[in-house]
Order: C-alpha cells, then sequence, then structure tokens
C-alpha cells in the first residue's frame, strides 16, 4: 500500500474517508473547500492505486493504517 507516499494532509483526508465523513463534512472539520477535498481525494486515488472511497476506506483497514 502507498500510503507512506501520501502527504500529511492526503493521510489525514484518507482517514477521514474511512470514518465516513463526506467531502462536505471533511471541508468543514479541516476548514478547507470542497473542492480541495475532492482534488486531495484524486490524488490520494492515484497514489494508492484506489479508484473509490470504498476501495481505498477498505485497504486502509486491512493495512491495518486506519481503525475498522
Amino acid at each position: 500500500m502507498a500510503f507512506k507516499v501520501l502527504s500529511p494532509r492526503e493521510r489525514e483526508i484518507a482517514t477521514l474517508v474511512v470514518t465516513g465523513a463526506s467531502n462536505k463534512m471533511i471541508a468543514r472539520e479541516l476548514a478547507i473547500s470542497e473542492k480541495t477535498v475532492k482534488n486531495t481525494l484524486t490524488n490520494v486515488f492515484v497514489k494508492t492505486n484506489t479508484s473509490c472511497r470504498t476501495e481505498l476506506a477498505a485497504r486502509l483497514v486491512r493495512a491495518g493504517l486506519a481503525p475498522a
């Protein structure tokens, strides 16, 4: 898993995805725009070779990098 190649912000957003947070919720939590969340998630999907939030969350949980 390429979790280590993610920037600190990308890791933060990826971890929030595991909790089921929407883009809007993540944006509010981190005081950034929804567009920034979407752009960052696109980068995360590329770097982790995933195609959706569910796949990303499953990989993070399986790798022990996020709570189930």
